[in-house]
Formats: C-alpha cells, sequence, structure tokens
C-alpha cells in the first residue's frame, strides 16, 4: 500500500512539472521552441539566391 502511495504521489509531481516548466503558455519550453522555429522559418523565407 506505501508502495503504491509513493508511486501515485510521485506522478503527481512529475504531472505538475510538466505543466509548470514545458506546456507552460507563455514562457514554457513549447513556447519558446514554437518561437524560435518560427523565427527561423521566418529567417530562411527572407533568404534570396
Amino acid at each position: 500500500m506505501r508502495n503504491i502511495l509513493i508511486t501515485v504521489m510521485m506522478l503527481i509531481v512529475v504531472a505538475l512539472m510538466f505543466n509548470t516548466i514545458v506546456a507552460q503558455d507563455n514562457t514554457g519550453t513549447r513556447a519558446r521552441i514554437e518561437t524560435h522555429g518560427s523565427t527561423a522559418n521566418t529567417t530562411l523565407g527572407n533568404l534570396q539566391p
């Protein structure tokens, strides 16, 4: 029973960490990757041969 409780608590902590680090709307990792990807696409699209 104790092992199950510890496992559930660890899963909750991991889910909270994911939400605060990766999935945050403005400053999360996903938002930063999307911003840099859009910038790279725009820069590449503006290159002229």
